[in-house]
């Protein structure tokens, strides 16, 4: 399992698409840049969808991994 520092945490369990990335896009605009984001998903579709979405828009994918059918991933806001 990844560890890394998060500054803030996400939880998008039972959520299914469009709502996990729309989640997201909504509260990366709260964090300040570098600050280090942690997602949390069931819906399968996260794992392409989220790496699309940071690839996009300019923020780091540090980390992903998967825990008992949940999807965490770890995201550093890049500059907007």
């Amino acid at each position: 399992m990844v560890h890394i520092e998060a500054d803030q945490t996400l939880d998008a369990c039972g959520l299914f698409c469009p709502e996990p990335v729309m989640m997201l896009h909504n509260r990366v605009r709260e964090l300040a840049e570098g600050e280090v984001l942690c997602i949390r998903a069931t819906d399968p579709s996260t794992q392409r969808d989220i790496p699309k979405f940071c690839h996009f828009l300019g923020h780091e994918l540090l980390g992903q991994d998967t825990e008992e059918g949940v999807f965490v991933y770890y995201i550093r806001k890049g500059a907007a």
